[in-house]
């Protein structure tokens, strides 16, 4: 009989430990959000778990009273010396080692086996553990919740990806990559340097050569100046020229309020949602002294969190920033 009592409570210390190691090592920040996500284990765990301070201390009184038994009968049973050595090797096997290995490996699934069991347990010793948990609570406050910064997300994202069981597929991971990093980016990073930029007198007049020439060209916004580049007043929509006029002036038909003048140093986000609001695609940047360095577009700042060139059958250069290198 005192064999079989040795064998239960070896188990029972393997399983409170186990418990301890493994539920609390599942935050319930992440419960929550698979909870949400309509995971049923979650659930079960999450009943056990959100009250982390009353958890651990009923986990740990079972499992420091089951060794404290343990050790007793283990004594009834050999010596004195041999009991401590017995009760010491069959608790660091049995009772620590091989249940924490396991159930931190599969710490989901067996916490929501054993959740019932786990709610007796805190039933039984709720008398003894709450007012220990209390004061817990008082001391040390409420669980800190998992805070990822913006590059340790990216980080995570990208090593989810690389895991054969996971959902994430590259383009995914390289979106979210995207999305989680343009914001740090200004919009003189992407923008099209002024060098390259195609753009148009506000005098001009459309006549063959000239709308040949913007066909060729094949942008659907080209800036508009008065005198100098410098000097770019609105937008002329390519949209606009279907069956216009025989020399039409410029000035008669470009977009004077659709001009959207930014800063260089303006981060994409910002900028987004400049376009948003503004209902404008395209935005002049102009540096300092007024001068015009260059054009962002709502493609540019889409490009940037898509990681990937967005070209049309009308585009002739497909990265302009490298062209304007180029001929730098």
């Amino acid at each position: 009989m005192n064999y079989l009592i040795v064998i239960i409570l070896v188990l029972f210390s393997g399983l409170f430990s186990g418990l301890t190691l493994g539920l609390l090592s599942l935050s319930k920040d992440v419960l929550r959000r698979k909870i949400s996500l309509g995971d049923k284990m979650a659930e079960k765990v999450y009943a056990v778990r959100k009250r982390g301070n009353l958890l651990l201390c009923t986990l740990l009184l079972g499992n420091v009273a089951v060794n404290s038994v343990l050790a007793i009968f283990l004594g009834d049973i050999t010596s004195g010396v041999m009991a401590a050595f017995l009760a010491t090797g069959l608790i660091v096997i049995f009772g620590e080692i091989i249940p924490q290995a396991s159930f931190s490996k599969y710490a989901m699934w067996i916490g929501s086996k054993t959740a019932w069991l786990v709610k007796i347990f805190i039933f039984i010793l709720f008398p003894i553990c709450w007012p220990l948990a209390w004061v817990l609570d008082k001391f040390l406050g409420e669980e800190m919740p998992t805070i990822y910064s913006r590059g340790e997300l990216i980080k995570i994202i990208e090593e989810q990806q690389g895991f054969g069981e996971s959902d994430i597929d590259e383009d995914e991971e390289r979106i979210v990559r995207g999305a989680l990093s343009y914001s740090n980016k200004m919009a003189e990073e992407i923008m099209t340097p002024r060098t390259v930029v195609f753009a148009l007198n506000v005098n001009s007049i459309l006549d063959d050569e000239l709308l040949n020439k913007i066909k060729e060209e094949g942008f659907t916004r080209i800036p508009v100046y008065k005198s100098t580049i410098d000097s770019a007043v609105g937008i002329l929509y390519a949209k606009d020229l279907i069956n216009i006029k025989p020399k039409t002036k410029i000035i008669d038909i470009y977009k004077k309020e659709k001009a959207l003048t930014v800063s260089p140093k303006i981060k994409l986000d910002e900028l987004l949602n400049m376009f948003i609001k503004s209902k404008t695609h395209i935005a002049f940047i102009r540096g300092r002294y007024k001068g015009l360095n260059g054009v962002v577009t709502l493609e540019d700042v889409l490009e940037e969190i898509l990681r990937r060139e967005i070209v049309d059958e009308t585009d002739k250069v497909p990265d302009l920033q490298k062209e304007a290198l180029m001929r730098g």
